[in-house]
């Protein structure tokens, strides 16, 4: 076994050692130390990362045998506003998924468009802030096939998702940069362990960023815009959580 101390490894480590039980990832706001020491060194863990590994390399798959039988929701699970519930309603015919910003051909797909766009489906392993942990089969097209598509353009740098779910009023929102954004196991997953995604876990649409921790898996994905820079985006740190309650931007596992 290696003796590499991964960041998975520090973060369920960090929880214990604080001796915080988290039951959403919202609740380590309330514990300012524990937060300290989940997400320090943000910077030299991205610069580590990627100076180690190659920018490609793709985290460990799993047999069906090993998915839990259980893979329990995060975060919201029901965005539960008027829009989001028609949608619901009526089977999600009316969603669209648009994306635009910096790119040459803005995009707006249908569920069933994006479900005939061809997909990558893959076992693997989702790492909550929480620090549990569960292994669950995601099915969809790969981000990067939706990005060329909409032509991209060179000035672009990284990638923003704004959902269907609201906090404080505003939609939830998050971002990646182009390396995981053209992973080739980054995925827009319409699919959960053969299912149709379900409300709960994120319906219709959910990325699927698997190099990262669990709170930048964006649910209920309704725009996806590339853009120069994150300064515009919120408060400038690229995410609702990062924003709010000072979690790191790159959450590398």
């Amino acid at each position: 076994m290696s003796s590499i101390i991964t960041r998975r490894a520090l973060v369920t480590g960090a929880a214990v050692g604080a001796g915080v039980l988290l039951t959403g990832c919202d609740k380590i706001a309330a514990n300012p130390e524990a937060r300290k020491i989940l997400f320090m060194g943000e910077d030299m863990n991205r610069g580590l990362q990627r100076a180690l590994t190659n920018r490609n390399a793709l985290v460990p798959e799993f047999s069906p045998a090993q998915m839990s039988p259980i893979f329990r929701s995060n975060g919201t699970r029901d965005p539960g506003t008027p829009d989001y519930t028609a949608m619901v309603a009526n089977n999600f015919a009316d969603y669209r998924l648009q994306v635009g910003g910096l790119v040459d051909r803005p995009l707006s797909v249908t569920l069933p468009q994006l479900r005939q766009m061809p997909s990558r489906a893959q076992i693997t392993r989702h790492d909550c802030v929480e620090g549990w942990s569960a292994i669950g089969k995601w099915q969809g097209p790969k981000l990067g096939a939706l990005l060329k598509a909409a032509q991209i353009r060179d000035s672009a740098r990284y990638v923003v998702f704004t959902c269907a779910d609201l906090y404080g009023g505003t939609p939830y929102y998050e971002s990646v940069d182009l390396v995981d954004a053209f992973h080739p196991q980054t995925i827009l997953a319409w699919a959960l362990n053969d299912q149709v995604l379900d409300v709960a876990h994120g319906a219709p649409v959910r990325l699927r960023v698997e190099r990262q921790l669990g709170y930048k898996h964006a649910k209920y994905v309704m725009r996806i815009d590339a853009v120069d820079s994150l300064a515009g985006i919120g408060k400038g740190k690229g995410g609702y959580w990062e924003d709010n309650v000072d979690y790191d931007w790159y959450a590398g596992i």
